[in-house]
Order: structure tokens, then sequence, then C-alpha cells
């Protein structure tokens, strides 16, 4: 049986854990490939002092060089909404479905998403959305460097 959307989010979510517990943004992503975790990555923005490194553009690199028809196939699973960066690359690699952890706190790229044919599920997990109402208000500069705004 097919891993729910629940389920995928799961790996999202340990990476977004991942991320924080090692002084970054807590965001995380998996690319999911006929059901099964291809890979896995979170923002290192921190960590690397990487301005490209966010939960989705890592979890890409993590997945390393892949033909078109495997993405073609494949899933984008995110704590949170894609920022423009990432929603470019999920258009770039033609990644046809993208499963969101929550976009209250971070509304991004979902619209033009769903205008390019991309299939957008948002699931408004719980504690998808306390990952980050807790890191937003712990560390508001970071996270407003982290979208591009002045604090």
């Amino acid at each position: 049986m097919a891993p729910t959307d629940t389920e995928l989010l799961s790996h999202a979510i340990a990476e977004a854990r991942a991320g924080r517990a090692t002084g970054g943004i807590p965001i995380g992503a998996a690319l999911i490939v006929d059901g099964e975790v291809l890979a896995t990555g979170h923002n290192k923005r921190v960590q690397l002092d990487s301005p490209i490194l966010h939960g989705e553009t890592d979890c890409l690199a993590a997945a390393g060089r892949l033909p078109a028809s495997v993405y073609a196939r494949a899933t984008m699973v995110t704590t949170l909404s894609p920022c423009d960066m990432c929603t470019g690359a999920i258009l770039l690699y033609g990644i046809p479905r993208v499963i969101i952890g929550e976009n209250t706190t971070f509304y991004g790229g979902e619209d033009y998403l769903r205008q390019r044919g991309v299939e957008v599920t948002v699931l408004d997990d719980p504690e998808c959305i306390e990952l980050m109402r807790e890191f937003i208000a712990a560390e508001p500069a970071l996270w407003n460097e982290d979208i591009g705004e002045d604090a």
C-alpha cells in the first residue's frame, strides 16, 4: 500500500527538526519517487553560510543528478510553502506534485505552481505550524533574513 501524504510528510518533519537541532531554520523536505524516499534535506543556510540551501534545494542536491523521467514521477514534500526560489526549482525539474505541511506562517509560490499545472496539497499540519511559530518567535531576524526581508 502506498504511504499517505501524512506519512510522507513525516520524513520532511524529521529533517526540519534536525535542522533546528543544529542551529538552523526548521524547514525540511523529501523527494518521493514511486512511493519511496529518494532524498531528504533541510534548510542549511545558517550551518553552511549558504544563501540558497533551503529545505527543497538541499533535498534536490542530496538526490543528485537525475533524468527528467525520474522527476516526472516525483513528489516534493516540504514542511513549509515553498519560496520563489524553491518554487522555481520544482518547476525547472518538472516535479508534478508538491505536498506542503503548512502555509500559515509563510505563503509562498503555491498559487504559481498550481497555475503551471503542479498538483499542490496543503496538509495544515499542526506540528509544522508549531515548529515555525516557535522558531519565528525565537529568532525573528534570522527568519526575516531567510525570506529576504529586513527586520
